[in-house]
């Protein structure tokens, strides 16, 4: 998880981030290093229902693993990071999964 925040932190140096996380173990230890420009803004417990990230999980689930076999973990990386890549790429796209009303103006309020 220190990994990921320090890559999207990096990525993005003159934003602020608010990140949408849940109550997992690892999103909750006191041993995370959370970059100066992410502010994690936490779940209520037991709610996936709430979570965006379980909603980009599912697009890329049935986008980029159309009933597949891969014949190696390697292979089923690449497709992973290619499947994020497009999402990366696709804002709108990515919006129009999980940018829903309660999170968009959670971000107004913190702007």
């Amino acid at each position: 998880m220190g990994l990921f925040l320090e890559e999207v932190s990096h990525r993005f140096p003159d934003e602020q981030i608010l990140m949408i996380m849940d109550c997992a173990a690892w999103h909750t230890t006191k041993a995370l290093n959370i970059p100066d420009n992410i502010e994690i803004f936490p779940l209520p417990p037991h709610s996936p229902e709430l979570n965006p990230t379980e909603q980009i999980w599912d697009e890329a689930r049935e986008k980029g693993f159309k009933n597949e076999v891969f014949n190696s973990l390697s292979l089923v990386e690449n497709r992973l990071c290619d499947t994020l890549a497009d999402l990366e790429f696709d804002p709108a796209r990515v919006h129009s999964i999980s940018g829903w009303n309660w999170i968009t103006c959670i971000i107004l309020i913190a702007n």
